[in-house]
């Protein structure tokens, strides 16, 4: 019979908060580091979504194919993806800041080669490897903040800190693209979004050199080159399948792909249990699974994000192409919901130790009325004010619910297992992006290939697959510990600013 979760494993099970502390660099404050660690997850999801502004100017200027405009998104989020998993662990066997580092220098060039491309099919290869570079900085950037805070009061707050990053990002790439986009200049702005990642990176490395110490190596043994090959292969093939199939109209190719994929993953999961039998150190623990609390709050986050991605891409799509805003415009829109979204977490954290759960319950229920009042009120002649109140709306909705999910999943989670905790959140993270676009985009977008474009019926049938979602999200979180989300005593107080 298989050893339990947590027990028997080829790392280190019990690390001492000294022990901790004295491997990394403890001469600076480990808030300066937690911002600089944070870098990570703000340009990884800032490039998800500034792309959304930038699309119909791209597809002009480089006399792009829609087929071509969708793998603009869908590149980035495969090469994600795929190695999502294999990255943390890598940062368990060579060491958690150097991959860290060198994951921001690759991010940094590609998105350097991205901003330089003259043809579809050079940008779409170079946003690749961009995803790819992705996977192994932010990876290392929840591992470390696992490492660098043990104790439970001080993780939660700092996880706290990642998930709104999270969250802001996706909304300073939205108002970034926007501006950028319509920026005139000597370099086109649609390349400037790409090619801002240049200043950024380098800031980081630097400061990532300078104040982030180096962690322990976690892992022994052998790395799990099989075990890495069928997860990406897996991963690859459905993710591709899912976005590249409803362009293509779901043809015979792309459902055999899915099926493999699925079977491949399938078997990826049985192997690792095998590896683990024979005491020999898998990619993924699988044993981490026979958490509830931990797979309940994946789900949770899974359909979350879903629904965030494709609403934030439905809204820029919208605004734009169905209202006849400009793309500066279009990123002004979002400024309230920034705002308004920083100030429900601000009111969330210190609500938590109180309502627990029930603050994030009422946050869906903010977003459902949100979600409604769109379907009903929204058309083509709405007052800007109203349609920016709407988008307000849903901000202040996910602001008590998007940072707070994470501490959900990551609750109770040994900091031996950091690593691969960390790869399984963003993996499932990018793949609900991923399935968003796919799933409730493709609904969207399905609506517009009849004769006549209506933006407005294919924004409400997206949002009404939206609304399924977050009824879904509500019904993990009633299943959840409240306990995980509140309580002082636990230390689960999201107490952020």
């Amino acid at each position: 019979m298989a050893a339990r979760y947590g027990e028997g494993q080829q790392v280190n099970p019990t690390i001492s908060y000294r022990q901790i502390t004295h491997s990394m660099n403890t001469l600076h404050s480990r808030w300066l580091m937690l911002c600089v660690i944070l870098t990570a997850p703000l340009l990884y999801v800032i490039d998800i979504f500034i792309i959304n502004m930038a699309l119909p100017v791209i597809k002009q200027k480089l006399d792009a194919s829609q087929s071509d405009v969708q793998l603009i998104i869908a590149g980035y989020l495969l090469g994600s993806a795929c190695f999502l998993i294999p990255a943390a662990r890598a940062g368990d066997f060579l060491g958690r800041k150097k991959v860290f580092f060198w994951g921001m220098f690759a991010f940094t060039v590609t998105s350097c080669f991205c901003g330089l491309a003259q043809s579809p099919l050079a940008l779409n290869i170079a946003r690749f490897f961009q995803g790819i570079s992705s996977a192994f900085m932010v990876t290392q950037s929840l591992s470390l903040i696992q490492e660098l805070f043990p104790q439970p009061a001080e993780r939660a707050k700092a996880i706290g800190w990642y998930g709104m990053t999270l969250s802001i990002a996706a909304i300073i790439g939205q108002i970034l693209g926007g501006y950028l986009v319509e920026l005139d200049s000597t370099i086109a702005g649609w390349r400037l979004i790409f090619l801002i990642n240049a200043p950024m990176g380098l800031a980081s490395m630097w400061a990532i050199e300078k104040w982030i110490g180096e962690s322990s190596k976690v892992s022994v043994g052998k790395f799990d080159v099989a075990g890495t090959m069928m997860l990406v292969v897996g991963l690859g093939a459905l993710i591709y399948a899912l976005t590249a199939g409803r362009e293509a109209g779901w043809p015979f190719w792309s459902v055999l792909v899915a099926i493999t994929g699925a079977f491949l993953l399938i078997f990826f999961l049985r192997y690792q249990s095998l590896r683990i039998e024979r005491n020999q150190a898998p990619l993924m623990d699988v044993r981490i699974f026979g958490h509830r609390q931990f797979v309940i709050g994946l789900i949770a986050l899974l359909f979350h994000f879903m629904l965030h991605t494709a609403y934030l891409l439905m809204m820029a799509v919208y605004l734009q192409s169905g209202m006849g805003i400009s793309a500066l415009g279009c990123g002004t829109y979002f400024i309230p919901h920034a705002l308004l979204f920083m100030l429900s977490s601000f009111a969330a954290s210190k609500l938590l130790p109180r309502f627990g759960k029930n603050v994030l319950l009422a946050g869906l229920g903010i977003i459902i009325i949100s979600f409604f009042l769109h379907i009903l009120w929204l058309d083509y002649q709405t007052e800007a004010l109203a349609v920016i109140s709407l988008i307000g709306l849903y901000g202040l909705g996910n602001g008590m619910v998007l940072p707070f999910l994470l501490n959900v999943v990551l609750d109770r989670v040994p900091v031996a297992d950091a690593g691969i905790a960390s790869g399984i959140f963003s993996t499932f993270q990018q793949i609900a992006s991923a399935l968003g676009i796919g799933i409730i985009g493709g609904v969207f977008y399905e609506t517009l290939t009849g004769a006549s474009a209506d933006y407005k019926l294919a924004l409400d049938n997206g949002l009404f697959v939206g609304l399924g979602f977050a009824v879904i999200v509500a019904g993990m979180l009633l299943l959840t510990q409240n306990s995980s989300v509140s309580g002082q005593r636990e230390s689960v107080v999201l107490d952020i600013l």
